[in-house]
């Protein structure tokens, strides 16, 4: 075995002149032409998924969806990609990349056609939830295809963020495609757009590739803890239950909530029985116990926590106050791509070129935030430009930009195996896409509800019988108009202040700091079918 490694690690790759070589690609298909091929396809699966935040407008004037209906159905699409990242590897040298490509992109297609078509919810968080599935299946063997075509000697210093280069194009991008396709047709026509992708991997799979897979032997999926996993998702779905309505619904005043709780704390426990006493579980608790997992996990909670002031804050300034449309406002958050790129590029020069330690580069992004919400707190006022805003935008696109590859990076460092870095993609995914996202949006949802009703009531015990004149005084009008944008401009401001001194004091303990963290040497990962040998190897010990 130890010889097999070692010669499949030393083999030299093929000549310059002749290109990157894809073993299921077909002979007649151009060398050069072949990796490019699969990140147009690795972009189609990221432009997919089961809603379309872009459309929310479109989708609310035409149905009787409330926004927390929309973005549960987001959360549902973000809980179906989270879960099934200990399954990648295993589903990968199970399957052909043609089966696999295929299934995704048919799979796709159908949640599309139903969440085009279907007005229920529990239809929708199904086929949301399974959509999510298959876009994270098909990004992620269109990006293992082409690993070694973007680092030869699998640096995860270079291909973290390259990977994110796609996957945080794909993000911004596809909010503003599908804003421009509902404003100038239907929103229903990105679903159909999204069919047609999904058929052009279908012919591109069909006549330009042939089934291939790493391993001669078949992974076998027996044994697979599919009842862990399913305990999983239902758990994560209540818990984005309880954060997407928990504002709307009153917390923990409406029985809704109160059910949805005792549910969680219900299913959480099996969840983590079965975790502990399943002698093969979904996800092996033991993995927290990695040097550096849990200090990552609590970074990316914080930093998704800061976040949330962009998903919250920036909707209720654009939509409520502003009133944007979703075609204006989506063209405005596309300046954050830049920032993004310039974080990215930051990323390649500290851990590529000069192997720093990461956490005075967290305190970078931490800092930028700072800057961001200090400038959106000095900025708001009712007769200020949106493009006064795009400084801003942008440099939250640069945090972003800095901490999305560099936890990733983080966490591979931190673990011993391939195994149990797709184990703590999951955990980290869990907070990252999902439930750091849901919980800062029931969080600055609550903290702005608070403050509007609060400041209203201040401003309201001023207006007393004796300076207002009755007969002339229209309270409809009045509170329907420049009153109330004032006053929820207030409560932004003052959610923004809290942003300011939280994200500082985060920037100050990591760039004064010097936590000894993550090590800067680059481990090596062998090639996909020795992962596979050695693991099959250990299973059989």
């Amino acid at each position: 075995m130890g010889r097999l490694t070692e010669f499949l690690m030393k083999a030299p790759p093929p000549p310059s002149g002749m290109g990157f070589a894809m073993p299921m690609m077909k002979g007649w298909v151009p060398r050069r032409l072949q990796p490019w091929i699969y990140v147009l396809t690795a972009l189609c699966f990221q432009f997919s998924g089961g809603i379309y935040l872009g459309a929310l407008d479109e989708i609310r004037g035409t149905t009787n969806f409330m926004i927390e209906d929309v973005m549960f159905l987001l959360y549902a699409t973000l809980a179906g990609m989270a879960v099934w990242f200990p399954m990648l590897f295993r589903m990968k040298f199970r399957f052909t990349n043609q089966q696999l490509l295929c299934t995704s992109a048919i799979v796709i297609g159908i949640c599309n056609i139903i969440t085009m078509h279907s007005h229920s919810m529990p239809v929708l968080v199904v086929a949301c939830f399974i959509a999510g599935i298959a876009k994270i299946q098909g990004t992620f063997e269109c990006m293992s295809n082409i690993q070694l075509w973007i680092t030869p000697k699998r640096d995860f210093a270079v291909f973290f963020p390259v990977l994110h280069i796609i996957l945080l194009t794909a993000i911004e991008g596809g909010g503003w495609l599908a804003a421009w396709i509902g404003h100038h047709f239907t929103w229903e026509m990105m679903h159909v757009f999204t069919v047609g992708t999904m058929s052009f991997v279908l012919l591109t799979q069909i006549v330009l590739c042939r089934p291939f897979c790493p391993m001669p032997n078949r992974f076998s999926l027996k044994g697979t803890d599919w009842q862990g996993a399913l305990l999983i998702c239902v758990t994560m779905l209540l818990v984005s239950y309880i954060f997407v309505y928990g504002d709307y619904l009153r917390w923990f005043a409406s029985e809704q909530i109160r059910m949805a709780g005792a549910f969680t704390l219900i299913f959480a426990g099996l969840t983590l029985y079965r975790l502990i006493h399943n002698r093969y579980p979904y996800v092996e608790l033991r993995l927290l116990k990695c040097r550096n997992v849990v200090p990552i996990l609590i970074v990316t909670t914080l930093a998704e926590l800061a976040f949330g002031a962009e998903h919250t804050l920036e909707e209720i300034l654009y939509t409520e106050v502003v009133g944007l449309e979703e075609l204006t406002k989506e063209s405005q958050y596309m300046f954050a791509l830049p920032g993004m790129f310039l974080g990215i590029a930051l990323d390649l020069y500290w851990l590529k070129v000069h192997k720093w330690k990461i956490w005075k580069l967290i305190g970078i992004a931490f800092l930028s935030i700072f800057a961001y919400a200090l400038i959106m707190y000095s900025t708001v006022g009712m007769d200020v430009n949106i493009e006064q805003f795009r400084l801003a935008i942008m440099l939250r696109g640069f945090g972003y930009g800095i901490l999305a590859p560099t936890l990733m990076w983080a966490l591979d460092e931190s673990v011993p195996s391939l195994e149990q870095f797709f184990m703590g993609l999951f955990l980290f995914n869990i907070v990252h896409m999902y439930l750091g996202g849901a919980m800062g949006y029931g969080f600055y949802t609550t903290i702005f509800s608070h403050f509007l009703n609060e400041d209203m009531m201040h401003y309201g015990r001023q207006l007393t019988l004796t300076n207002l004149d009755l007969t002339n005084f229209d309270f409809g009008e009045f509170m329907g108009g420049s009153y109330l944008h004032s006053i929820m401009l207030v409560a932004i401001k003052q959610v923004y202040g809290y942003v300011i001194w939280f994200s500082l004091l985060l920037a100050s303990i990591f760039l004064l700091c010097d936590i000894p963290a993550v090590r800067t040497n680059i481990r090596k990962v062998p090639l996909w079918p020795v992962f596979a040998i050695e693991y099959l190897a250990g299973k059989r010990k």
